[in-house]
């Protein structure tokens, strides 16, 4: 079963960075949402977090020309692959610096150091240094990277792919998915309060890729991928809501009920 003392968090792309505008971090953004995860963790002794971060502005832009998720063979494609290794990296260390600031002791692990995949689908990603991170009480940090892949020979891993290879092996309680979105949108664009894998067919309609650049997907395979993970961790919640409101990351983390946002269960879930 699902452990309530550990919870995954991503910072998304859209939400830390400016996705219409290359290369541009949203720095005070970062910072007050680090202060606010510091005091959930302040406040709920004993909670452990998995965090992570989009690449935004940085790594889609880098990856788009180059058609890195699907695939690296030529020399200019590996030379993309390179670019695209520097982009996320680049972010990766400015979210780092802010957040340590912010009074967080995150220690960033590069998913590309240790991450195997086989067309497209990770096989093998090294556990070890994110258990000892969170047995120590550090907060280990993962970021959307490049990765070898025994098929593609290259590609992209999402922040969201690495939450689904390590979901099964840690069973967090919460997987909170915090972006720019209020959540998941209807044909209305009202937020759809609840999804669970029977109801999620009528849904599918409703989902679109990206409007900007996002080399991941969007939030189609998003939640797509989740509504496949609670199916496999029973009594796992994932929730898709808005970082944008003071406040409500802090919120996600402190556990209960929330009042926005989308949540995504199995047929066993407790929303």
């Amino acid at each position: 079963m699902a452990s309530e003392d550990l919870v995954f968090l991503k910072l998304g792309g859209s939400l830390i960075t400016d996705k219409a505008r290359p290369y541009t971090h949203r720095p005070d953004l970062i910072r007050r949402l680090g202060e606010e995860i510091r005091q959930a963790l302040d406040g709920r002794p004993g909670l452990r977090l998995l965090l992570g971060h989009g690449s935004g502005s940085f790594g889609h832009q880098a990856a788009a020309p180059y058609g890195t998720r699907d695939g690296v063979r030529t020399p200019r494609e590996w030379r993309g692959f390179a670019e695209v290794a520097g982009a996320a990296a680049r972010l990766n260390v400015l979210v780092t610096d802010l957040l340590l600031e912010a009074g967080l002791p995150v220690v960033s692990l590069s998913p590309r150091a240790s991450v195997r995949c086989r067309d497209g689908a990770i096989v093998r990603l090294a556990v070890e240094p994110i258990q000892e991170a969170l047995r120590h009480g550090l907060v280990p940090l993962v970021y959307g990277d490049v990765a070898w892949d025994e098929v593609r020979g290259g590609t992209i891993v999402s922040t969201e792919d690495l939450f689904v290879y390590l979901a099964p092996l840690l069973r967090p309680g919460r997987i909170l998915l915090a972006g720019a979105a209020p959540g998941v949108l209807d044909d209305r664009r009202n937020v759809i309060p609840r999804i669970t894998p029977p109801s999620f067919p009528k849904v599918r309609r409703f989902l679109r890729g990206a409007y900007t650049t996002d080399v991941t997907g969007g939030m189609a395979d998003k939640v797509a991928q989740m509504v496949r993970l609670v199916e496999r961790v029973p009594g796992l919640e994932v929730y898709i809501f808005s970082g944008r409101e003071r406040g409500r990351v802090r919120q996600a983390m402190e556990g209960g009920s929330l009042g926005f946002g989308t949540c995504i269960l199995g047929a066993e879930g407790r929303a």
